[in-house]
């Protein structure tokens, strides 16, 4: 291999990443071009760390950031080998320095010409509308009755029998569900109930409050009624906290049936609903909103961080009664004062104009080509998914543990979300939540599955001894 070094000695010297990566890299790169092939053998640590000039821990390091990266093996009292299994997918990598974030849970963004022009004029269009200084003036909590029955007009798909004396116009939905958990389950010590993997957002606003929150276990149809009830009647909760349509980060939709069922446990117990829909919107076809099937008792989220972006921050609640409208205004006033005026006349004139429509339709389109190539790609796989959403639930292959596995993907420029984050009872399922709406396109997207995909193939590397 006297040429090989040599040639490897030269690549490492012009190589912009520390000396123990570009020897792994030009190692990566020789499988993938064929110069090295299955069980052939390399130079030993002492012999390479001649050829290379260089000390003899930087070649370790470097054979050792192989191994890790599943490229090679070591074989005691033998020597260092290619891997017999080892492919050229194996290699692949995100840009060098880049991390592409599949761990944030924004929707894709369509690149449609026309629809980013009507965005562009929808926002341009503001500075015409009548006096400036009506949006940059104090406004009373909850939006104006415009403002209101604009939303009432994008919920009624889901909700219908609205009015807009049931419907307050908030910034965004994390503070609104602050909000309505300081009002549900005031004081510390209370407890609120979800489902045993739930959404993060919710445990973060628990521990704020001092809120037991207790999960109940579910399946791609939701929450276990049964279970529901036998806590109903040992330890009754505040409320029912559910992500019923999508599920943040399961992707389960609650089936009709568990959905009557729940209803029924509530109201027998009444027990508040707290409903997040966040991607209600997304799917062509659905089950029924909770706050349909019991509007005395449900709370019903949604916004638009999912379906348009996370930078529009306004977001609609339906409450059960002006009793409790007037209760959750109260507690928002002291931490939000309100809504953006400036945000809520978009939001108001997107849904006038069939823009927040049109961009929902786009979305969905996207969300359901990047699962096709999740599809396409994650043949090895075993995950749960839905063609409108824009995240997955991975199963994490045996030997991998799920934290080696999103360490393994990040060192590799693929950031994922280990199950911890989302687990409220019982052991964490050797799981991460993959979205797919932070590759920037479909070819990026592909390319980190594919990264994925090579992961799940091969087993993680043996911890490195001294070769």
């Amino acid at each position: 291999m006297s040429n090989d070094m040599n040639r490897w000695a030269v690549a490492i010297r012009d190589s912009d990443r520390p000396a123990y990566l570009a020897i792994a890299d030009v190692i990566a790169e020789d499988i993938q071009s064929g110069r090295l092939s299955a069980n052939q053998r390399l130079p030993t640590l002492r012999k390479l760390a001649k050829a290379l000039k260089r000390n003899f821990a930087t070649v370790a390091r470097g054979y050792a950031e192989a191994q890790r990266r599943g490229l090679i093996d070591s074989r005691a009292g033998s020597g260092t080998y290619v891997r017999e299994m080892v492919r050229s997918a194996l290699v692949r990598r995100a840009a060098p320095g880049l991390i592409v974030d599949m761990t944030m849970n924004m929707p894709p963004e369509p690149r449609d010409r026309s629809l980013l022009q009507r965005i562009r004029d929808g926002i341009i269009s503001m500075a015409g509308d009548g006096d400036p200084y009506a949006l940059l003036r104090y406004q009373e909590f909850g939006g104006a009755p415009e403002d209101r029955e604009a939303g009432v007009r994008w919920i009624s798909r889901d909700v219908p029998g609205l009015t807009g004396a049931r419907v307050l116009v908030c910034p965004g939905i994390q503070s609104t569900l602050l909000a309505l958990c300081s009002v549900m389950a005031g004081r510390a010590g209370d407890s609120i109930a979800c489902e045993a993997v739930t959404y993060p957002g919710l445990k973060g606003i628990a521990a704020q409050l001092g809120i037991r929150l207790i999960g109940l276990p579910a399946d791609d149809d939701g929450i276990d009624p049964e279970a529901f009830g036998a806590l109903c009647a040992s330890d009754l909760p505040k409320a029912l906290y559910v992500n019923p349509t999508l599920n943040n980060p399961t992707t389960a939709v609650m089936s009709q049936t568990r959905r009557e069922a729940v209803v029924d446990i509530a109201r027998r117990y009444s027990v508040p609903i707290i409903e997040d829909d966040p991607y209600g919107c997304l799917p062509a076809r659905r089950p029924a909103a909770l706050a349909a099937l019991a509007p005395e008792l449900t709370f019903y989220l949604t916004g638009f961080a999912k379906c348009l972006g996370a930078g529009l921050r306004i977001a609609y609640v339906v409450t059960p009664n002006a009793r409790y409208s007037a209760r959750l205004s109260a507690a928002m006033r002291t931490t939000s004062v309100m809504a953006a005026p400036l945000m809520v006349h978009l939001a108001s004139r997107w849904i006038d104009d069939g823009t927040t429509r049109a961009m929902t339709l786009a979305v969905r389109e996207e969300s359901r080509l990047r699962q096709q190539i999740a599809k396409d790609v994650l043949r090895k796989a075993q995950y749960i998914s839905k063609p409108e959403a824009f995240h997955l639930w991975l199963m994490v292959p045996e030997p991998w543990s799920r934290i080696e596995f999103a360490t393994h993907l990040r060192s590799h420029g693929v950031g994922v979300v280990v199950s911890d984050t989302f687990t409220v009872t019982g052991p964490a399922p050797n799981a991460v939540r993959v979205c797919l709406g932070g590759p920037a396109d479909q070819n990026e997207c592909r390319h980190t599955l594919e990264i994925i995909e090579d992961a799940i193939e091969q087993p993680p590397a043996m911890t490195f001894r001294g070769m």
